[in-house]
């Protein structure tokens, strides 16, 4: 049975969510805070935890942050947020993040336990389907790769000329556009093809084990170390190392993970002797290395190591060409494998509704909504009604109270912004100034912020995102620079 993870600073309501769970059978573990939670992602139980029960409002990590850090992190569970009475706002955000539901407080049992039972029912198919999906002995080809517009055209051409040589290549994009998936159609269509195929999510192994996941350990060599471990170059030794969010590991691994690509050996941590290996690596990031070279958080030597033949794979929001085609695999393949064949398409206007959404968290979130919405379908076709989540954020029926699927709240929901005409003026940040010397970096990046919160109307989530940082990141900076968030726009607060 999967463990449900409940995040809440206030006692009281850990004790009376506890009850309510635990009456009704489900394996509970509490922690009081957001910073808690992650770690536990981390822990012993972390393969057991198939849902989230969290409050938005906590000191320190509040919850929409903590969505982020799970997004960021690739921890695919689905999470019930508890809000209080009014805050629809609130509720649109988390469900921007990519919250499962939402209950009020104070929630009754029947519908805190309504709510538990569909997330789970969605978490234990999703599981099942991509265990079986993991297992699968097919090769990965390149005709396996959903798309229909020459962004993507463009992309698998590089990758086929790549195939064909043991060149080290980086693949560069967001988080869920695919970039595993044209790792292994690279080695599908190599002669690798049939050979290990070893994946390593380097941003989300702590930092103190990176050495050793990657390169291995000999028994004794550190508290814990109870026996040997190969390590995953190892592992994929004739093959193909996928080092996914490369730009994540730690700068001293980095080191090590120069002399293996130049040298192909490894030091196991404790060992006494270097371990020849023969792989084909192919790194894959969604951050901007030279950026992070150019921080000292990156070795310029090893970027240049691994950035031989790079690979840019797009957002969804920038080839919506394929949302379709993409939408129409998804239900074809869910529906026949969830229902047996009972759901087998989906509306115009659903289809529609899809397109027009930016996806932030691109394919694997569409993936997810599509999935999300088969399980819990009732008809045979797709509808509206049956992207909620999607449904708050772009059209204008407001937000859905999942214990009366089809009353709106009286709140109406906040919609997306629409972008302001273009002008001469907006969008212009000036790099020099009334003197004719370069601006300060503060200065310069005070007015990006400024321009960003009058052009996406105070939408905090969406400047965040736009900026290419962290809420709590943007809400630091704006308390540095005395700009009120709470103003929803660029007034500064009175010294």
């Amino acid at each position: 049975m999967p463990v449900i993870l409940v995040v809440d600073d206030d006692p009281v309501q850990r004790r009376l969510v506890e009850a309510v769970l635990a009456r009704a059978g489900h394996d509970l573990l509490l922690v009081d805070g957001a910073e808690a939670a992650l770690a536990a992602f981390e822990g012993p139980r972390e393969g057991d935890i198939g849902l989230v029960v969290l409050d938005l409002v906590m000191p320190g990590m509040d919850g929409l942050d903590m969505l982020a850090q799970m997004r960021e992190r690739g921890i695919d569970v689905p999470v019930i947020v508890q809000t209080a009475q009014g805050s629809i706002e609130t509720v649109v955000r988390a469900m921007r993040e990519g919250a499962f539901d939402f209950v009020v407080k104070p929630v009754s049992p029947e519908r805190l336990q309504g709510a538990v039972a569909s997330a789970l029912k969605v978490h234990s198919r999703g599981s099942g389907a991509q265990k079986a999906r993991r297992t699968g002995s097919g090769t990965v080809s390149f005709r396996d790769l959903v798309m229909a517009g020459p962004a993507m055209e463009r992309v698998i051409g590089l990758a086929r000329k790549a195939a064909g040589s043991s060149i080290p290549i980086l693949i560069e994009g967001e988080s869920g556009v695919g970039k595993e998936l044209v790792a292994r159609a690279i080695q599908g269509a190599g002669d690798r093809r049939g050979k290990p195929f070893v994946t390593v999510n380097c941003g989300a192994i702590p930092d103190n084990l990176v050495e050793s996941i990657l390169f291995g350990h000999e028994k004794g060599a550190f508290t814990g170390a109870t026996e040997k471990h190969a390590g995953k170059f190892v592992e994929a030794h004739g093959g193909t190392l996928f080092l996914d969010e490369v730009g994540d590991l730690p700068l001293d691994v980095q080191v090590k993970l120069l002399r293996a690509v130049q040298h192909g050996e490894v030091d196991p941590v404790g060992g006494r002797a270097t371990v020849k290996v023969d792989i084909r690596l192919i790194s894959a990031t969604h951050r901007d290395l030279i950026q992070r070279v150019k921080d000292g958080l990156f070795r310029e030597d090893l970027f240049y190591r691994l950035n031989v033949f790079p690979i840019m794979v797009p957002p969804l929001r920038d080839r919506r060409e394929d949302i379709p085609i993409l939408v129409q695999h998804f239900v074809s393949r869910l529906g026949r494998s969830e229902t047996a064949g009972r759901v087998r398409g989906i509306s115009a206007k659903a289809l529609a509704m899809l397109s027009s959404y930016d996806w932030p968290g691109n394919i694997r979130q569409l993936e997810n909504a599509v999935f999300r919405a088969i399980v819990l379908c009732e008809s045979d076709v797709l509808t509206l009604d049956d992207f909620p989540q999607i449904r708050t954020q772009i059209d204008g029926f407001g937000l859905v109270d999942a214990s009366s699927p089809r009353r709106p709240v009286a709140e109406p929901r906040i919609p997306e912004p629409p972008l302001p005409a273009p002008s001469t003026d907006f969008g212009t940040v000036r790099a020099i100034d009334e003197r004719g010397n370069v601006r300060s970096l503060a200065e310069v990046e005070t007015e990006m912020i400024l321009l960003a919160i009058e052009r996406y109307q105070g939408q905090m989530s969406e400047v965040a995102r736009r900026l290419g940082i962290g809420r709590s990141t943007l809400y630091r900076k704006l308390k540095d620079l005395g700009i009120d968030p709470e103003q929803g726009r660029a007034d500064r607060i009175a010294s």
